[in-house]
């Protein structure tokens, strides 16, 4: 259920979100970079927190590199709180044959950067059983 107040913020964070997707899709590391914002962070299981644009186009290079080739975000719920947006939501990352790989949650923290809502903290966790 989406909480937001504000329809403009939903679309907003619906746009961005398709832009990440679709960056996954052609494998385009530095397109996954751009919904992040210049001191964002992200926060995958089992690894510490990765800061700072070399590190993040890095990490998603690594998972492009092992073969993601498609992710599904869907959002739960929405917080606006002004200046900050809270999402949960759900994921699902497909390999090249579009089998599922992985799918979990996430909570992305979002702000406005540049006057265009960016993720600033992005942490997610599988929903499968550790290894």
């Amino acid at each position: 259920m989406i909480t937001s107040p504000n329809a403009d913020v939903s679309a907003a964070i619906d746009q961005v979100n398709r832009q990440f997707e679709q960056a996954m899709r052609r494998s385009d590391a530095e397109g996954l970079l751009s919904v992040y914002t210049a001191l964002g962070s992200i926060m995958p299981p089992n690894s510490p927190i990765i800061k700072g644009s070399h590190e993040i186009r890095a990490f998603w290079q690594g998972a492009i590199d092992m073969g993601i080739k498609a992710v599904e975000l869907k959002t739960v719920e929405l917080d606006d709180l002004g200046d900050t947006v809270n999402e949960v939501g759900l994921f699902k990352l497909m390999l090249g044959d579009g089998s599922v790989t992985d799918e979990g949650k996430y909570v992305v923290i979002w702000k406005k950067e540049d006057g265009n809502w960016r993720w600033h903290h992005d942490i997610w966790s599988s929903k499968n059983p550790a290894a």
